[in-house]
């Protein structure tokens, strides 16, 4: 495998054009690699601060856009959003608000920020019961107090039934939290059908690590306690800075922590590009993208936008003979399709695996 041609619009995807990845790069599952605006913007934004010209409210613009943005990706009111940086701290802001004694449904081998945090708090008696993917629906039980599920599981990139844990969950009165870390991004989403929603923006939203999303229902917003409580979840945050009482945002704002500043200027700038691009388009790319790799590999299409797969000992050296990068998972060789990967390199890279990995 060679490096593919450059992109454009022969190959009918030009979005891929806003990329310079040196390599075919197959690794969006572990971190997306920012368009060309959001390196600019990073550029630009550390450049300011080497020269002494920024300050705290002027990154407050970036917050919203990126607050706006995700919002209108995931189908949510923008005052349903609150920002953090890293998922699990958002998981256990969920997990402390369980009663003593609840007992949490996931799946077996659930990515661990999504378990450990409600694993945490084992002793005040929240137990947390493993069932199957394929049928965790149906592992809803009136002694349920929470299902905790990630809606595209990273080891593998299955696709959650979500509809079915909906319906179940309803129906037995129940709370879900959804992880959209693997799906955003790529997969359209609507977040306000569920309680809480958490999403780390690295991956599929092409971000600076240390931003994140979650959305909280809001039926949700009181009863929620605001553990992170900090001047930036006031209601005004550069009024909110000294003093007591307690006086926090109305909205899902009261759960935001202060923002990593740099990193929300790329956030916003890659979900800018991502809402050009639109969901529907990302997701019918994705797919095909997939699908191509998959033809071209001699195996049946997949479900997702993350291939798992069985390699031999000769992928290892294949894979840096061509420079083309991916990561390996559970044991499996993972690969990722995203906005910035074509149809080309994407036969591409099945014709030099062909033989070589099996499901």
């Amino acid at each position: 495998m060679t490096a593919p041609d450059t992109p454009g619009p022969a190959t009918g995807w030009p979005w891929a054009e806003h990329f310079d990845a040196a390599m075919p790069y197959f690794g969006t599952a572990t971190a997306g690699l920012p368009p060309r605006e959001t390196s600019e913007a990073m550029t630009a934004v550390l450049d300011q601060w080497r020269t002494g010209r920024i300050d705290g409210p002027g990154f407050d613009p970036a917050v919203t856009r990126a607050r706006e943005s995700y919002a209108r990706l995931v189908g949510v009111d923008a005052g349903a959003v609150a920002i953090g940086h890293q998922v699990s701290p958002l998981v256990g802001l969920i997990a402390s608000s369980v009663p003593d004694g609840a007992e949490v449904l996931v799946p077996e081998g659930e990515f661990t920020s999504v378990t450990f945090p409600f694993a945490a708090h084992e002793a005040r008696g929240v137990r947390i019961v493993e069932a199957p993917l394929s049928n965790l629906a149906e592992h809803v039980t009136e002694r349920t107090a929470i299902v905790a599920v990630a809606a595209v599981q990273s080891a593998d990139g299955a696709v959650v039934d979500l509809d079915a844990i909906e319906a179940s969950a309803r129906a037995h009165g129940v709370d879900v939290l959804v992880d959209l870390t693997q799906a955003a991004g790529w997969l359209e989403v609507d977040a306000s059908r569920f309680a809480y929603t958490v999403c780390g923006t690295y991956k599929w939203l092409l971000s600076p690590r240390g931003t994140a999303f979650l959305t909280v229902r809001p039926d949700r917003w009181e009863t929620l306690v605001p553990e992170h409580a900090n001047w930036y979840a006031g209601e005004s945050p550069w009024e909110s800075i000294y003093g007591l009482p307690l006086r926090l945002a109305r909205d899902a704002r009261r759960f935001d922590v202060s923002p990593g500043w740099f990193s929300w200027v790329g956030t916003a700038a890659s979900l800018d590009f991502l809402e050009r691009v639109g969901v529907a388009e990302l997701q019918q790319h994705a797919r095909a993208v997939e699908a191509a790799f998959a033809h071209a590999a001699g195996l049946p299409p997949g479900t997702s936008a993350i291939r798992s797969l069985e390699a031999d000992d000769a992928v290892a050296g294949l894979m840096a003979e061509a420079g083309a990068v991916a990561s390996v998972r559970a044991g499996r060789l993972r690969l990722s399709f995203h906005v910035n990967n074509t149809i080309q390199e994407a036969e591409q890279l099945g014709r030099l695996l062909a033989g070589h990995v099996a499901d």
